[in-house]
């Protein structure tokens, strides 16, 4: 039983890392199970994102660069990390719903390559916005506080992606990553591995000072109920979720716990 387990881990760590991420991670098995072993497990791979992302801002300010610039690298890099899958569903997604056309044709529209005004607006200000906190965190505490945003962001993120794929949200299209992760993951479990992101993101909190810990906590749950929020829109829009549904939901969840741990 325990290499049993043992193997689905496995499996579902390599399913995380290779659809989540540009790591060298090669899936072996593509079935639903394989899903719900690497939904649940999907946070990991936000933290070795973030982890990334969190040195090469660093770096950055231990070379002398300044805030802004390691804020530009650490909004960078999670984007080079992820192919750009996330933020290419965030602009597929915007144009979708601001199409306010019917879910088939608006679907339809997601689909293709190129982007649209929409799409343009949301990207500009959501990548601004990153920034814009990201250097923020930076000019507090030195390097700290930015590296360990970045990593916390990163990792909530992709706890957004695990609630996004919990039993009940429906795919709305037979094919594609949305049809196989979609309601593959126990909501319990879901609801399990957000309660444990969430603590621990409250424990990076915790060495700046005592308050800093719950901030870190709040944000982290901000940036979840954003997730949330903006998921059960694009299910009601669409009819389910797709692809670009959860880069998207990804995305967005990003944005808001960076913007909450400036606030305060």
């Amino acid at each position: 039983m325990r290499r049993v387990n043992a193997s689905k881990a496995l499996h579902g760590v390599r399913f995380a890392f290779g659809t989540l991420t540009v790591f060298p991670a090669r899936i072996t098995r593509w079935d639903r199970s394989t899903a719900r072993a690497g939904m649940t497990l999907a946070p990991l791979a936000g933290l070795a994102v973030g982890l990334c992302a969190a040195a090469a801002g660093a770096g950055l300010w231990a070379l002398g660069a300044g805030a802004l610039l390691a804020g530009v690298v650490s909004t960078a890099a999670p984007a080079l990390l992820t192919r750009g899958l996330h933020l290419d569903g965030l602009a597929d997604v915007a144009d979708g719903l601001g199409s306010a056309k019917p879910a088939e044709d608006a679907l339809r529209i997601m689909k293709q390559s190129d982007i649209g005004p929409f799409g343009v607006i949301t990207l500009l200000f959501c990548l601004l916005a990153q920034i814009a906190a990201l250097a923020h965190l930076y000019e507090q505490d030195g390097w700290a506080r930015g590296a360990v945003g970045s990593v916390v962001a990163a990792a909530v993120a992709r706890t957004a992606l695990t609630l996004a794929s919990r039993r009940g949200v429906p795919a709305a299209r037979p094919d594609g990553l949305g049809a196989i992760v979609a309601g593959t993951v126990p909501g319990r479990r879901a609801l399990v591995v957000a309660a444990l992101v969430t603590a621990a993101c409250a424990a990076a909190g915790g060495p700046f000072d005592p308050w800093s810990a719950l901030h870190f906590a709040l944000a982290a749950a901000a940036g979840l109920a954003a997730a949330e929020g903006f998921l059960g829109r694009c299910v009601r829009r669409f009819g389910g979720v797709t692809g670009d549904v959860f880069g998207a939901v990804a995305e967005a969840s990003a944005t808001v716990t960076l913007v909450a741990l400036t606030l305060g």
